[in-house]
C-alpha cells in the first residue's frame, strides 16, 4: 500500500527535486509475502479489445498491448532489463492519455524508465519507482472498495509496490488488489485508466510513487477481508466517497466509472 506524504504532484518525474519528508514511524514501507492470484496469459484478441480478463489462480501476468514506439533506452543499452520493466515500457508507450495533463505524466514516466533502466521499477530507486494500483468496483459498478491506511488514517484505492515475481504491471496491480481485499476472482481491465505521481515515505529522505492505475470488477456478493496493512476496508458509493479521500483517489474513481 502506498505511503503518501503530500498532495499528489502533477508535474511529472522530470522535475527531480525530492520532497523533504520525514521518515514515517516504523521505517520503510514493507509488504507481507502473500501469494496472490495473477492475470491469465490468454485470449489476446479480448486483451486488445479491452475486454475484462478473469484471473484464475496461480497463473502468470498478461502481456501488455504492443507499443506505438519505445524510448531510446529500450534499444541497445547494455543494462539487463526485466520482463516487468519491458512490460512497463510497452504499457506506457501504447497508452492513450485522455488529456494533455495525463500525456505529460505518461511521458514523464517513460523518461523515468529511460533514465533508470536498472532500478526504476523498484522501491530502492531514490528518484522514484513505478507502482501499480486498482480501483475495485462492485459488480453493479456503483460502489468502490477502499482501504483505510493504518498510518495516515485516509481512504485509498488498493495497490502498492511491484515485486520480483511480477511479470506485468497488470499482474502486479491484480496481485496487490487480491492481497489487500482478500477477494478471489477479480476481473481486471488490462489497460490502465489513469496515471498519478505522488510523494511517499518509502525512503528516509522521501521519494515518489509513479502509479499506474487500473480498474477491476468484483464478483457478485464478493466478501472482503482486511489485511494487516489496513485499519479497515469498506465499500463506498462512487458518488459519495469519504471525506478523508484525496483528489487523486476521487479522480481515479471517476475515471474508473467512465471506463
Amino acid at each position: 500500500m502506498r505511503d503518501r506524504a503530500t498532495t499528489p504532484d502533477r508535474t511529472g518525474p522530470e522535475h527531480e527535486p525530492v520532497p523533504r519528508v520525514a521518515s514515517a514511524a516504523g521505517g520503510p514501507c514493507e509488504r507481507l509475502p502473500v501469494r496472490a492470484v495473477l492475470v491469465d496469459e490468454r485470449d489476446q484478441a479480448a486483451h486488445r479489445a479491452g475486454e475484462p480478463v478473469l484471473a484464475p489462480s496461480g497463473r502468470s501476468g498478461t502481456s501488455a498491448p504492443h507499443p506505438r514506439q519505445l524510448p531510446l533506452s529500450a534499444r541497445g543499452s547494455p543494462v539487463t532489463r526485466t520482463p516487468l520493466y519491458e512490460d512497463a515500457v510497452r504499457v506506457l508507450s501504447s497508452w492513450e492519455a485522455p488529456d494533455a495533463g495525463q500525456e505529460d505524466v505518461r511521458l514523464g514516466f517513460l523518461r523515468h524508465l529511460e533514465e533508470h533502466p536498472a532500478d526504476g521499477m523498484w522501491r530502492e530507486c531514490a528518484a522514484g519507482h513505478i507502482t501499480a494500483s486498482t480501483a475495485v468496483l462492485d459488480a453493479s459498478r456503483t460502489r468502490v472498495l477502499l482501504t483505510l491506511h493504518a498510518k495516515f488514517k485516509a481512504w485509498f484505492q488498493l495497490g502498492g509496490h511491484c515485486e520480483p515475481g511480477d511479470v506485468t504491471l497488470a499482474g502486479a496491480a491484480l496481485r496487490e488488489a487480491t492481497e489487500e481485499s482478500g477477494i478471489a476472482g477479480l476481473r481486471l481491465r488490462p489497460v490502465p485508466v489513469r496515471l498519478d505521481r505522488h510523494a511517499v515515505r518509502c525512503r528516509p529522505e522521501g521519494t515518489w510513487h509513479l502509479d499506474v492505475q487500473y480498474v477491476a470488477i468484483a464478483p457478485v456478493d464478493a466478501r472482503h477481508t482486511v489485511s494487516a496493512e489496513s485499519d479497515a476496508l469498506d465499500w463506498f458509493p462512487v458518488d459519495d466517497l469519504p471525506g478523508s479521500t484525496d483528489d487523486a483517489v476521487r479522480g481515479l474513481v471517476a475515471q474508473a466509472v467512465r471506463s
